[in-house]
């Protein structure tokens, strides 16, 4: 880490001075007239409303002083891009890359490190695989590195956080939204604040959102019903009683295969697939209640406690290779359930020992997790029989043969529980120095029974999870800090739902992230970061050579970088948001699935993105974003390249009335083509083209 740390510090403070030249003018114009927030902590990535704390950290911390990079997402810069789903939202966000997903879920890719479950909602776990909506989010909060002692196992490159929107007390408002693209796709949402009495108030979100892109045969809609209570239980506590569901129906699109190393041209449109079978659905639940309570001065508890209710079904046909003229598919369905229960309570102390500060958090959490999953293969009608490959001849529609299903092809029943213990004390040993340090016990237990043999397995696992960080201040707007953090993941993968037997003995994948950065806050409303970090993973599994059918814990990798952001209002009525991140990572041990020295997968060396908003008057302004990433490879075999992309994004807003505004969006304004994400070498999906969207709000 030194000697990264040292070639580091010249090409950040390059790109500091390269970010800044421009705006100081500007920022210390603006210092001067806001500086009577002088103590406003700046949020990265925000736009026009800043917090001071990140909720996820579960502390009262400013931001400039977390020992980490963190990046947050406000409610609206959400509205002013125009995103309805996460995975819209996190494209600008330097670092994070894209899975495809198989078309039916988030994936993510954060400092090298792919996850489908590192995602929750107001700090508890939400880890089922499906697309995540935004229409009850108030910001979206991304903390990078291992993050085990504030979320517990997985959270390996970094975790992705969603803050609901709460009822206001003492507040009756409402808004209504509608918005059409020129893709076809269109959407209604309300978002209403009735005050009942004083204490109480009730929040109520809605949306129904109807999908289409460019893709043939694509199509399908969300639709999403969120109440919120609230209530100020006397002085000092809170309640909070949430619940939220969403229906997500659509067509499952894999995407193209590739071809001669890189993605088949000419079939942009082309499902490859079928348009009677691909399709899937999603119902998800969530019950949620929180209370808050102020024990005395200085110490607060909060209780949280969540239930959520997952069913899920989809059936897909994919490509599986393309030849000269032809192209092999094959296909599945899968049909999940899963029912989490999640309770957490959080202790916070603020005070004083002696000349010495301390900010304490003492947790306890215990989840339990029950899912169940089958699978059948899809069969081709070939000849008198039947096959799980079919190959047919390219064309911009292509011709199936006759579908059926095998019996089923797997099917299991699993029981996951949980208990953990976290400690963490943040003590200020003086005004210009701070030292972090806790550590996390996690006692997980998986139980799985095949289905199919009715072979039960089960293993348990004891892990500490320890956080170290020192924060050097030699102003009160300038934070140096230097941060050590470990996270595991059990064998069973991020999603738990079957324990192969070979896999019982080994041993969790482990994480370590070693991290240095900088954050200044240039202005009240201004912020820079910069950071370089180095992250390892070991104990991947890898097939033992020796032992067909078992494995062995020789995987390696390491994955370092650079990340620079500058967020915030220049003047008062311009703000921006510009982000870098130079990573590269590579497989460090030699096994049967890579050689050491082979890059790791949808790790683009290069990203970039710039969002800024100007407003000419108060009632007229202009939107321009830019997102760049270099060519990755799609995955660890590094046969498939995917290149760099660079897409222009544009976007006006007009306040016709101070009740009523439009707002005209443009996405890739270029009509770029590009190939933003894949699954493997040949589930690769082309990203969308030129398309307007125009959306009306009304508020009252």
């Amino acid at each position: 880490m030194l000697p990264l740390a040292r070639s580091s510090s010249i090409a950040l403070a390059a790109l500091a001075s390269g970010l800044l030249a421009p705006s100081l003018a500007r920022a210390d114009e603006a210092a001067d007239a806001m500086a009577d927030e002088a103590n406003l902590a700046i949020v990265v990535m925000g736009q026009r409303s800043h917090g001071f704390e990140v909720a996820g950290t579960k502390t009262p911390t400013l931001l400039r002083d977390t020992p980490q990079s963190v990046v947050t997402l406000e409610r609206d810069r959400i509205e002013d891009q125009g995103v309805e789903q996460l995975g819209e939202a996190l494209r600008y966000v330097p670092g994070v890359t894209l899975g495809q997903g198989e078309g039916h879920r988030d994936q993510i890719v954060m400092r090298g490190q792919a996850s489908t479950a590192d995602f929750f909602l107001d700090g508890l776990r939400d880890d089922a695989q499906y697309y995540r909506p935004l229409f009850n989010t108030q910001r979206i909060e991304v903390l990078k590195g291992a993050n085990a002692l504030l979320f517990g196992r997985g959270g390996g490159g970094g975790v992705v956080n969603r803050v609901s929107k709460q009822a206001e007390l003492g507040m009756t408002r409402g808004e209504a939204a509608g918005g059409i693209d020129s893709l076809g796709a269109w959407s209604l949402a309300g978002d209403a604040n009735l005050a009942l009495a004083p204490g109480a108030a009730l929040r109520l979100n809605a949306t129904y959102e109807q999908f289409d892109n460019d893709r043939d045969f694509f199509g399908g809609h969300f639709i999403g019903l969120a109440p919120t209570l609230g209530f100020e239980l006397g002085a000092a506590t809170k309640l909070s009683l949430a619940y939220e569901y969403g229906r997500d129906d659509r067509v499952i699109d894999r995407g193209l295969p590739s071809r001669g190393g890189r993605p088949i041209a000419g079939f942009d449109q082309t499902l490859f697939g079928s348009p009677t079978l691909n399709h899937g659905t999603v119902d998800a639940h969530f019950g949620r209640i929180r209370i808050e309570h102020e024990l005395a001065d200085g110490l607060t508890l909060d209780a949280a406690g969540q239930f959520a209710s997952y069913d899920k079904y989809y059936a897909n046909v994919l490509p599986a290779s393309a030849g000269a003229n032809t192209v092999t598919l094959s296909g599945y369905d899968t049909a999940n359930t899963r029912r989490n229960w999640i309770g957490q309570a959080n202790l916070v102390w603020k005070g004083q020992t002696g000349p010495i500060g301390h900010t304490l958090l003492a947790g306890v959490e215990a989840g339990t997790q029950s899912s169940t999953a089958q699978r059948r293969n899809v069969l081709f009608a070939n000849g008198a029989g039947t096959s799980t490959t079919t190959t047919v001849s390219l064309a911009p529609q292509l011709a199936l043969p006759a579908l059926s299903w095998s019996a089923p092809a797997s099917a299991s029943r699993s029981q996951v529980d949980s208990l953990s213990f976290y400690l963490q004390d943040q003590v200020e040993l003086a005004p210009w120095l701070q030292v972090i340090a806790g550590v996390r016990h996690d006692r997980f237990s998986i139980d799985a029974t095949n289905l199919i043999n009715n072979a039960l397995t089960g293993r348990s696992d004891a892990k500490w999870s320890p956080r170290f960080g020192l924060v050097l201040k030699p102003r009160e707007s300038v934070s140096l800090y230097a941060s050590y953090a470990k996270s595991f993941l059990p064998q069973t993968g991020d999603q738990f739902s079957t324990l192969d037997p070979a896999l019982q003995s080994l041993e969790p994948e482990q994480f370590r992230n070693l991290e240095l950065g900088a954050k200044w806050d240039i202005s009240p409303r201004l912020s820079l970061t910069l950071a370089a970090f180095q992250l390892d993973r070991s104990n991947s599994r890898v097939a033992d050579p020796a032992n067909p059918g078992f494995w062995v814990l020789t995987g390696k990798s390491r994955v370092h970088g650079l990340e620079a952001a500058l967020a915030g209002r220049i003047t008062p009525d311009w703000q921006v948001s510009l982000g870098y991140t130079w990573q590269e990572g590579e497989i460090r041990s030699a096994t049967s699935a890579a050689p050491a020295g082979r890059q790791l997968d949808k790790l683009p060396r290069h990203q970039a993105s710039a969002w800024t908003r100007y407003d000419f008057t108060d009632k007229f302004g202009l939107g321009l974003g830019v997102v760049h990433q270099s060519g990755q490879y799609a995955t660890i075999s590094n046969a498939v390249w995917l290149p760099g992309f660079t897409r222009i994004d544009a976007a006006a807003y007009y306040d016709v009335s101070d009740r009523f505004s439009l707002q005209l969006n443009v996405e890739n304004l270029a009509d770029s083509r590009y190939y933003a994400s894949a699954h493997t070498d040949n589930n690769i999906q082309p990203g969308d083209p030129l398309n307007v969207k125009l959306t009306a709000k009304v508020k009252f």
